[in-house]
């Protein structure tokens, strides 16, 4: 029989011993809990050690907000328990947390402290009669409150007041584990917290200094785009901006690393009325979209999916209550993204849509300012140029019948091709159509087609941008551009050379060009009026014009007639050049002598008006008094104008003035065809040289130099030219 008894030791040494175990692990729980940071963990650890020392069938562990009854984290380290659908309160755990007292349940079958916890526990189908004695104690550190700690026995086993002293014990040390543990936390998280706040604020700082510095729109979108990703640990990012056509968006500047090139820069998309992208861009509001397994509805969904992307943000860039586009953040994880990622992203896209507004702005502002400054020097050459007239001079049936064609053509926005002789007023006639037309208000634009070289004439037409070739060194507003909204006036259309026709023929028909060295495509509405001393059917027979482009231009012909077809209107062109010259040069010509308006009337003029006019300003420049002396002499009669011999002998020295002029004539008309040759066979050097030695295909000589192949080779052969030499 044992037992004790007075003076038996025996048991004293027994707990004595049992308490130095105890200390023991205590001492032990504790480095086990300094390194431990998870809840999990750390209710295992309490529960492999206190069941060397206490008898439990189940051990807990909560912790709750400060000043909250919410639990923070609930751990089970032995048997857990389903958690009962009541309110914290009715819990032994807040009681203990509220009152901060351990808290001894001695059977759970005869106390009656927590009945609806007993009837949660019936309900969900555990049997209270399996418990026993259970132990709740605080978790208290002198600085706050965090939770408790909790264990309960099996049917029989009671716990004395040694044990709950022990178990106090271990929650102090428990405590000051779970503080430094949630210390830490709370340090790390402030940490990550003031470092997304800097990342951030640098975000929002770089896109000021972005925006400031620098009004190059796509440049600015792109350094804005890439930080933005990276800040926001996404794997791409893109700016979008409405497309041409309506429901169409175009990424216009694109970070993307890991792209495998379904999503580019440039690319069109269009979108459904109810896609992310239309939804937030209509609504003004951010949308996040998640890519599942299905197969997707809209295009930009299917791009994404090919890409790998899982989890896209749209968000709307709006300045002054209107979308310019959006701003489109990825990733190819499910990791959404958090309303302080929206709220940050709307503050970053309200900046980048100001660095949107601003850089059109500042487009607009520079291309209207360029096109005014062309405007201005274009206006200019045409006052110094002197091609103004006050009116269309005669009133014979052949000019009746071009102004009745040019009045009826001119109320709409037809082509007009206008056809006749060098010299035959076709730009006055183009003048006049712009002029009784809807279009009077705008730019009368002239372009001579023979007159600038083939290298320029494509810059001149269409433009170009800064760079686009050698000698660009800035940007140029080209006649198609200058134009628009008013009429373009093409002249000598013929020389247009063969490889410039098909872009002269797509700007035609689809209102729409690129300037050279860009790919923005620019839209204009041009009236065009084009005009030609040569035959183009012929042309077109001979494969040296576009048979499109000629069908396009011939929609409205109009054949001006020559001088020679229209005698009648002579003597009011005289009169009309009389005047206007000797206005210039402040004379006064009171009359032209009948023999002298006869002679002028009686010559063919194959220079037409502009020979007229020449002719006319010298007489003027020869007067002498008021009567109007003309060098009849320099003119070749007609036969059937010629006088009679005796009528029109002239005298000894108009003889020899004659000849003299004659001579002088012919030489230099000797040396204008010399000059003439000398520059058509340079010509043909440097286009054989440039197509080593190739005269026809596509890159041949004959090409560059827009001509027919037979035609260059008979003048090959003329000059004696050997394309061998230039191989």
């Amino acid at each position: 029989m044992s037992g004790s008894f007075p003076g038996d030791m025996s048991g004293d040494v027994q707990k004595a011993e049992s308490s130095t175990l105890r200390y023991a692990a205590v001492v032990r729980i504790s480095e086990a809990l300094t390194a431990c940071r998870e809840p999990q963990r750390v209710a295992t650890i309490l529960a492999d050690e206190l069941g060397h020392f206490l008898p439990f069938e189940n051990l807990h562990v909560a912790v709750f907000k400060e000043g909250s009854n919410e639990i923070e984290w609930h751990a089970w380290g032995k048997d857990p328990l389903p958690p009962p659908d009541l309110p914290v309160e009715e819990l032994p755990g807040w009681q203990v947390y509220n009152n901060q007292q351990p808290l001894y349940i001695q059977d759970w079958n005869k106390d009656d402290s927590f009945p609806r916890l007993k009837q949660a526990r019936a309900a969900m189908g555990g049997d209270s009669k399996g418990f026993g004695s259970a132990v709740h104690v605080p978790l208290t550190t002198p600085h706050r409150r965090l939770g408790m700690l909790g264990i309960i026995g099996a049917p029989g086993v009671a716990y004395n007041s040694e044990d709950i002293g022990f178990l106090q014990l271990i929650a102090r040390v428990v405590a000051f584990a779970i503080d430094d543990g949630l210390n830490l936390k709370r340090a790390q998280a402030a940490r990550a917290s003031l470092q997304q706040q800097n990342d951030l604020l640098r975000l929002l700082l770089n896109l000021t200094n972005k925006i400031t510095s620098n009004l190059e729109l796509k440049q600015v979108l792109r350094a804005i785009a890439a930080n933005i990703r990276e800040v926001m640990r996404c794997d791409a990012a893109n700016v979008s901006l409405p497309g041409p056509e309506p429901g169409t968006f175009s990424i216009y500047a694109l970070d993307f690393p890991g792209s495998t090139g379904f999503a580019r820069e440039e690319r069109i998309i269009t979108e459904t009325e109810d896609s992310p992208a239309k939804r937030a861009f209509d609504t003004l509001k951010p949308v996040i979209s998640t890519l599942g397994a299905a197969p997707h509805d809209t295009f930009g969904r299917n791009i994404a999916a090919a890409e790998g992307l899982k989890t896209v943000c749209f968000i709307p860039l709006v300045n002054r209550g209107r979308a310019l586009g959006n701003l489109v953040l990825a990733r190819t994880t499910e990791d959404t993204f958090t309303q302080e990622d929206v709220e940050f992203l709307s503050q970053a896209a309200g900046q980048i849509a100001i660095a949107i507004e601003n850089a059109l702005a500042y487009r607009e502002i520079s291309e209207l300012k360029d096109k005014l400054a062309q405007e201005k020097v274009y206006l200019e050459d045409e006052i110094r140029s002197e091609m103004h007239f006050e009116q269309i001079v005669g009133n014979s049936p052949a000019l009746k019948h071009v102004l009745q064609l040019v009045e009826t053509v001119a109320a709409s926005d037809s082509t007009v091709l206008l056809l006749g002789e060098t010299g035959t007023g076709k730009e006055l006639i183009a003048r006049a159509i712009h002029d009784s037309s809807r279009r009077k208000e705008r730019t009368f634009v002239k372009l001579n087609c023979a007159a600038i070289p083939t290298g320029l004439l494509e810059s001149e037409l269409f433009g170009h941008e800064k760079g686009a070739f050698t000698g660009a060194i800035s940007q140029k507003i080209g006649r198609m551009e200058l134009a628009d909204q008013g009429t373009l006036f093409l002249d000598e259309v013929g020389d247009i050379p063969i490889e410039i026709q098909p872009k002269l023929l797509r700007a035609l028909q689809e209102r729409e060009f690129e300037r050279l060295g860009s790919t923005h495509t620019r839209k204009v509405n041009v009236r065009l009026i084009a005009a030609t001393n040569r035959d183009l059917e012929e042309m077109v027979a001979n494969r040296e014009f576009r048979s499109d482009l000629f069908y396009r231009l011939n929609v409205f012909p109009i054949r001006i007639p020559p001088l020679r077809d229209r005698r009648e209107d002579i003597p009011l062109l005289v009169t009309y050049f009389v005047q206007k010259f000797a206005k210039q040069m402040q004379k006064r010509i009171d009359s032209i002598p009948v023999a002298v308006m006869k002679g002028l009337t009686a010559w063919d003029w194959p220079g037409n008006i502009r020979e007229l006019e020449n002719f006319i300003e010298r007489a003027v420049i020869l007067t002498r008094g008021k009567s109007l002396e003309v060098p009849l002499g320099e003119l070749r009669k007609s036969e059937s104008e010629k006088p009679t011999r005796a009528a029109t002998r002239p005298a000894p020295d108009d003889i020899t003035q004659i000849v003299k002029e004659t001579i002088r004539a012919l030489n230099d008309r000797k040396d204008l065809g010399d000059e003439l040759a000398r520059k058509q066979r340079e010509e043909i050097v440097r286009a054989l040289t440039q197509s080593k030695g190739r005269v026809g295909g596509a890159d041949g000589a004959a090409a560059r130099m827009g001509i027919n192949r037979t035609t260059l080779l008979a003048r090959i052969k003329k000059f004696g030219i050997n394309p061998r030499q230039y191989v």
